[in-house]
């Protein structure tokens, strides 16, 4: 995948296919330090131990649709091709945990891309389910909780073109100020 943001909506997909109802992304940088951090979490179905020790074999899936999961392999290749980490961890029942961590200043680290675009499509393509969005650099942080956001608005869903244009403005808004 070119653009770190790709990996971020397949795992987020991935979250929603395994029935979460919440989702978790919280991306920290250190600018200081040289380190970028991707934490997905939900509450979905979780994995069990046999799943989770081949889900990071890209000829393993538990799709009917296709032969191959390429999300989690690829993304999990990226980090370590960065210097980074990579940690899955997950329980049936309870849900799932992807992390991955890179160098930023690494020659192959791909650029993020349209994350605020990204998210705003998550959002429109999922309005069951709740995400929330955090974004830290050097002590600074943006949170974004679309079931906040609904309760203020008094909506079931975050699907209305101003308001979603409205989000996708902040959330821009918020990367582009963070120093």
């Amino acid at each position: 995948m070119k653009e770190l943001s790709l990996h971020i909506l397949d795992v987020m997909e991935n979250c929603t296919e395994a029935g979460a109802k919440k989702v978790s992304l919280c991306i920290e940088e250190d600018k200081g330090e040289g380190k970028l951090k991707i934490v997905i979490e939900d509450d979905g179905k979780g994995m069990s131990p046999e799943e989770l020790n081949r889900v990071l074999d890209p000829f393993y899936t538990t799709r009917s649709t296709r032969r191959v999961g390429l999300g989690l392999p690829l993304f999990f290749e990226t980090a370590k091709r960065c210097d980074g980490d990579f940690r899955l961890e997950s329980q049936p029942g309870k849900g799932t945990r992807v992390e991955a961590s890179f160098t930023v200043d690494h020659i192959d680290l791909p650029p993020m891309g349209d994350l605020a675009g990204t998210i705003t499509a998550f959002i429109v393509g999922h309005p069951e389910v709740d995400l929330t969005y955090v974004y830290r650099t050097n002590g600074d942080e943006f949170v974004l909780d679309t079931e906040e956001v609904k309760g203020i608005l008094g909506v079931d869903e975050l699907t209305d073109p101003a308001i979603i244009e409205f989000l996708r403005g902040k959330i821009r808004e918020a990367v582009i100020q963070m120093p």
